[in-house]
């Protein structure tokens, strides 16, 4: 089947695609244009970057997911205007390279080319530290507020938002996390250093460490506004 496939896309946890990808390209025709979509990129280049198919992979992350997983997880125009990044596009044959791009196109993505490491390091930042963080606020109310009712009743809305990453699946999430390990602890370091400094500022009554944090913080907001209304004027 492989051998007579057009197209191979890789949608699975990034250990299963480390695993695969090299045996995939063992049986693909010299025509075949195989995909991953795996949220790490380095491992994944790494395990086929001496196969003699090489040319025939293309090595791309979809920057679009919600919390769940699995078809039932399907949603209309998630990838509308979002990026897609494609990592070591030089190695790529250039009709397997035209042919991933068109696929992310149709969707409506536009695309980016970066580097593995550089996009791995990026990724720990933006997405792969959020879910820890998102993880470790639902197991730090579970371990406190041990009637799940009362969680259910005293929680807002800005809670749910904060734990939404919470409900992703530890499948998907532990291989990425393994696969990115340095990146992440780095981005954890610095985390949990901003963390304690608050922590800091509360326990002396330094209202004004407080105020500067989090109008720093705030900066963010502006930024992420931004995106959307370039996203909205290009799409």
């Amino acid at each position: 089947a492989l051998a007579k496939s057009d197209v191979v896309i890789l949608s699975i946890p990034v250990d299963g695609i480390i695993e695969l990808l090299p045996a995939i390209l063992d049986n693909i025709s010299s025509k075949t244009t195989v995909i991953d979509v795996g949220s790490i990129k380095t491992n994944i280049c790494k395990a086929v970057e001496d196969h003699p198919k090489r040319s025939r992979f293309v090595a791309a992350h979809p920057l679009a997911g919600t919390e769940y997983s699995g078809p039932k997880a399907a949603l209309r125009g998630l990838y509308k205007g979002k990026y897609n990044i494609i990592c070591e596009e030089d190695r790529s044959e250039e009709d397997a390279l035209e042919t991933a791009v068109g696929i992310f196109n149709h969707l409506g993505m536009r695309t980016m080319f970066m580097n593995p490491v550089d996009h791995d390091k990026h990724m720990a930042y933006v997405s792969h530290l959020s879910h820890i963080s998102s993880f470790m606020l639902g197991q730090t109310v579970l371990d406190i507020e041990k009637d799940e009712k009362q969680i259910f009743n005293l929680a807002s809305t800005g809670f749910e938002s904060t734990v939404r990453l919470a409900k992703s699946s530890a499948e998907t999430w532990v291989p990425i996390f393994q696969n990115n390990q340095k990146n992440i602890s780095d981005s954890l370091e610095q985390y949990i250093g901003f963390l304690t400094e608050f922590k800091e500022a509360l326990d002396s009554s330094d209202s004004n460490k407080m105020y500067k944090m989090i109008l720093r913080s705030n900066e963010i907001k502006r930024i992420l506004s931004g995106m959307k209304l370039n996203i909205v004027k290009l799409s």
